[in-house]
């Protein structure tokens, strides 16, 4: 039997109520909770991952806001979600580009044992798009479904931008 894979991104205090923060990634938080506590399937977090030199990297100068620096508060998962990883004794996959080659390599060996790959989290137009189209490319038999009421975006206006393009690349929008 095929199992159901759940994707939980990003869903750090920096993206919820840190220095990237914003009240609809704050809203979501609920609802991911939700769907990953009654998940049926294998739930894995992604964890974005900067070092203490982050501004002098390319995305540090192009958004000179340090967030999600290993070791400190605002890399760490939103409590909700850090005690709930805790309780399912879910993977953490640490990630220092928006979308994860190492994340999709594991699905990809699996591929013949995956149903489905469902995303969840932050940012929908950055982290979210990046790894749902990474993931579709990785096994593209997958079915790959994003639950767009479980997502936040920069901005409401780029979340619903970004779900349109992951609906022309073929993800499930739910």
């Amino acid at each position: 039997m095929k199992k159901k894979v759940l994707i939980v991104v990003d869903m750090q205090e920096d993206f919820v109520s840190g220095s990237l923060g914003t009240k609809e990634a704050q809203a979501i938080v609920p609802r991911v909770a939700e769907k990953a506590a009654h998940f049926d399937g294998t739930v894995i977090f992604t964890l974005d991952t900067h070092g203490a030199d982050y501004l002098k990297t390319q995305e540090g100068r192009i958004l000179p806001v340090p967030h999600c620096i290993k070791g400190t508060a605002g890399h760490r998962l939103v409590p909700e979600l850090e005690n709930l990883a805790e309780r399912l004794g879910a993977e953490k996959v640490e990630k220092e580009a928006f979308g994860s080659l190492a994340l999709a390599g594991k699905l990809e060996k699996v591929r013949d044992t995956i149903e489905s790959v469902e995303l969840v989290g932050l940012c929908t137009d950055i982290c979210v798009v990046s790894n749902a189209l990474i993931i579709k490319a990785a096994p593209p038999e997958v079915a790959v479904l994003v639950h767009s009421h479980c997502c936040a975006g920069v901005t409401p206006h780029s979340h619903g931008a970004a779900l349109e393009t992951m609906r022309s690349s073929q993800v499930k929008i739910l």
